[in-house]
């Protein structure tokens, strides 16, 4: 194989690494951002943002596309010393090449292997078994939560985020026995009698999420673990002041499409 084919072989890989990589992203960023399946990784706050940088992206990738091929690795290389001399090291330049390659071969398929899934796998939400696992690391203490403890919220508006938030740092729990909610989320066992009615709450994207859980009166065979149900019913302190859902109804749905809270 002749030096050139070698050389037009990397610029290429070299391309593919970096301007390829980054169109792919952009394309699924934006594709996502059209159909709005995008807020099934970032906040919806965050989705005007990741698409005009996903333009600014594919734009600039088309400007480099009108550099000669190889362009990008002309510079910043000391051409006229050292060549064929061992490194401080001992270690030859050869060696150092071998090790730079297979780094970057190693680098160049994983990165492609994760940009293809993303353009060819449908985009899903978290799954059940990483809130499950996530539930419990930490108190629950979501957006609003000075206003719950200060007793200034509005209740009507609660998700399951910010009636965890009640449930975790109310001191007065007399205060919310009796209100009504109404609230969506999925089926995971809880520790005591009933099911926790369950939901992940973002902040900037899905490696933020945090695991929300109510405890919900309801017979733990009665839901399949990971069900969607709509709850309407009411909050009932008990007798030692925990705070749990009484449920007047709850009705099994589909998962909706925007699975979060935010």
């Amino acid at each position: 194989m002749s030096e050139q084919s070698v050389s037009r072989r990397r610029a290429l890989a070299a391309r593919w690494l970096g301007v390829g990589l980054a169109s792919v992203v952009s394309i699924v960023t934006l594709g996502l951002g059209a159909t709005g399946r995008l807020t099934l990784y970032i906040s919806p706050e965050s989705v005007w943002f990741a698409c005009a940088a996903a333009v600014v992206t594919l734009a600039a990738a088309i400007w480099s596309c009108t550099l000669p091929l190889g362009a990008e690795s002309d510079h910043g290389h000391d051409h006229g010393h050292d060549h064929g001399h061992a490194d401080a090291e001992g270690e030859p330049p050869s060696a150092r090449r071998a090790f730079a390659t297979a780094g970057t071969v190693t680098g160049g398929v994983i990165a492609s292997g994760v940009v293809i899934a993303a353009l060819v796998l449908p985009p899903a939400s978290l799954s059940v078994e990483l809130a499950m696992s996530r539930a419990g690391e930490q108190t629950a203490l979501f957006a609003g939560a000075d206003d719950v403890t200060l007793g200034v919220a509005d209740t009507s508006t609660f998700g399951v985020g910010d009636w965890a938030s009640v449930f975790a740092s109310a001191t007065n729990t007399a205060a919310y026995d009796g209100k009504a909610v109404s609230l969506t989320g999925f089926v995971t066992p809880a520790d005591a009698d009933g099911v926790n009615l369950t939901r992940l709450v973002i902040t900037h994207c899905v490696i933020d999420a945090q695991t929300a859980t109510l405890p919900v009166t309801i017979d733990d065979g009665e839901f399949k673990t990971g069900q969607w149900v709509q709850v309407e019913g009411t909050v009932t302190a008990d007798a030692d002041g925990r705070l749990h859902v009484d449920p007047t109804s709850v009705t099994p749905i589909d998962e909706p499409g925007d699975p979060y809270e935010y």
